[in-house]
C-alpha cells in the first residue's frame, strides 16, 4: 500500500470487532508495528526517548482500561491490545552543560512529547497497514499507568492507543481546508 492509501484508510476507531486474531499473532503484528517505529521514527539528536509498554494479556488490559476516564473505557471494548506511550524526560531538546541537562530552547520537554507524537503517528499508520485500527486517548491515571506496567518516574506517560480490529466502517469526519492549516508566504 502506499502512504496515501494507508492514511486516507486510518480512522481513529471507537468500536472494535471481536477479533479471530490468536494472541501470538497479535504479538508479532505489534512487534513488527514497534519495531517499525523504532527503525524509523525521527527523534532530537536521534535520542530515541520514545517508550512503549503493550498490554496484551487480558488482566494488563483490563488494568490500563481502568486508568482511562470513564467514558473512553467502552472504546476498548474487544481491543487485542492497550499500548502506553512515553518519553524519557529531560533528553530531546536538552544538552549536557557541566553535568547538568539545559534545554536547549523554551520547549524543554515539549520536544520529548513532539518526539513521540512522530513516533505515535507512525505506529498509527504502521498499524493501519498491518490490518489493524487504533484510537489514541490522553485522558488516563498516569499514576495507575506507572504502577500497573512499571514505568520508571524519568518518563513522562503521554497516552494510550488502544488496538483492534474495527467494527464497521469509521466515517472520516470533516477537515480543515488547507488555507486554515497553511499559510504560504
Amino acid at each position: 500500500m502506499t502512504l496515501d492509501e494507508v492514511a486516507g484508510m486510518r480512522r481513529s476507531v471507537r468500536h472494535y470487532a471481536d477479533s479471530a486474531l490468536s494472541a501470538d499473532d497479535v504479538r508479532a503484528k505489534l512487534e513488527e508495528i514497534i519495531g517499525f517505529v523504532g527503525e524509523s521514527a525521527p527523534s532530537w539528536k536521534n535520542s530515541q526517548t520514545h517508550r512503549y509498554y503493550v498490554a496484551v494479556s487480558a488482566e494488563k488490559i483490563a488494568e490500563v482500561r481502568d486508568s482511562l476516564v470513564e467514558r473512553n473505557r467502552p472504546k476498548c471494548d474487544n481491543a487485542v491490545a492497550l499500548i502506553v506511550s512515553a518519553f524519557v524526560k529531560d533528553t530531546s531538546g536538552f544538552s549536557d552543560v557541566d553535568g547538568k541537562k539545559v534545554a536547549d530552547n523554551e520547549l524543554g520537554n515539549c520536544w520529548g512529547a513532539y518526539d513521540l507524537g512522530l513516533s505515535d503517528s507512525l505506529l498509527l499508520l504502521k498499524a493501519r497497514d498491518a490490518g489493524l485500527d487504533t484510537l489514541i486517548m490522553g485522558l488516563r491515571d498516569s499514576a495507575a499507568l506507572r504502577k500497573s506496567l512499571c514505568i520508571p518516574a524519568d518518563e513522562e506517560v503521554c497516552a494510550v492507543i488502544s488496538v483492534g480490529v474495527r467494527d464497521g466502517e469509521a466515517k472520516k469526519p470533516p477537515r480543515k481546508a488547507l488555507s486554515d492549516i497553511a499559510h504560504f508566504m
